[in-house]
C-alpha cells in the first residue's frame, strides 16, 4: 500500500482557503480515509472505491450527501515518502489542483 500516514496540503479556493489534512491508513487491506480542514467541518465522504496506479499514484472515488447523484474523483500522486501533488474533481466546481503536500505523520 502507498501514501499510509497523515499528509497535509494547502487549498485555496473559492469557498475553502487553508490547509486540509488527509489520515490514510490500512483497514484489513482496504484504504481507510480520515479528512480534515483547519477551522471548517468536513462534509461527510464516502469512499466508493480506491486503486492504485504506475505504482506510485492513489486514484479514489467517493460522495458526499452534499452532492446527491454525483461523484468526486480525487488523485494523489506520491513523489516521495514525504511529498505528493494531486486533485479533486468536484461536480460544479471542477478540477482542484493540490501541489506541494506534504507529510506530518
Amino acid at each position: 500500500m502507498i501514501g499510509l500516514g497523515k499528509w497535509e496540503c494547502k487549498v485555496d479556493t473559492m469557498f475553502y482557503k487553508g490547509t486540509i489534512t488527509i489520515e490514510i491508513s490500512d483497514n484489513n487491506g482496504e484504504y481507510a480515509f480520515v479528512f480534515g480542514a483547519e477551522g471548517t467541518p468536513i462534509p461527510e465522504i464516502n469512499v466508493i472505491e480506491v486503486h492504485e496506479e504506475n505504482g506510485n499514484t492513489l486514484v479514489g472515488t467517493g460522495t458526499t450527501p452534499m452532492l446527491p447523484g454525483k461523484e468526486l474523483v480525487a488523485t494523489m500522486t506520491f513523489t516521495d515518502d514525504t511529498h505528493f501533488d494531486g486533485s479533486l474533481k468536484v461536480p460544479f466546481l471542477g478540477k482542484i489542483k493540490v501541489k506541494n503536500g506534504y507529510k506530518v505523520g
